[in-house]
């Protein structure tokens, strides 16, 4: 993805991550983001049904509630981890070469959803507490307030919403 070498890359070595991460440098990279990809909050952005591809929905996410729409930092926190679980489901389980992210904001409420091609609906599954995968949707059941899937014509969007106070 041109503009965003490095950024993607998963990191090797924890300690020296957490050395150089400080929110400015986050921020400044949320903000590249939205420059290359484009505002979800705008119009659906398109990006490539790839594993790092979670980290620049993290970041749009992010910068849109956090920045953008000045919500706060728990919102922004839940969102940007339910994200994560639905670009993953996306990513992992439906084939796609590409899925859509997109924000709403109305008064009292966000919504965040993830379009993919598929029209395999995603599964609620039961979770233990030992397991280490499979947590996605039960996550998202949990943190929302509401989450859904919208069958279309050629796909689906997986979304969830979650109660705001307006300013």
């Amino acid at each position: 993805m041109a503009g965003l070498e490095g950024m993607e890359q998963p990191r090797r070595h924890a300690h020296a991550a957490a050395a150089r991460w400080s929110p400015t440098v986050e921020d400044e990279h949320a903000l590249k983001a939205l420059e290359l990809y484009g505002n979800p909050a705008e119009a659906e952005v398109p990006l490539p049904s790839r594993p790092e591809s979670a980290a620049t929905a993290r970041r749009l996410t992010q910068v849109v509630i956090l920045r953008h729409w000045g919500l706060t930092a728990k919102t922004t926190e839940d969102a940007v981890l339910l994200v994560s679980e639905l670009v993953g489901n996306a990513v992992r389980h439906t084939g796609a070469r590409v899925f859509g992210l997109r924000l709403h904001r109305r008064r009292g409420w966000i919504r965040v959803e993830v379009r993919d091609p598929s029209r395999g609906l995603p599964c609620l599954m039961p979770v233990q507490e030992m397991d280490i995968s499979g947590r996605g949707l039960f996550l998202v059941d949990k943190l929302a307030d509401r989450w859904g899937v919208d069958l279309l014509p050629r796909g689906k969007t997986t979304w969830f919403e979650m109660r705001v106070a307006d300013r």
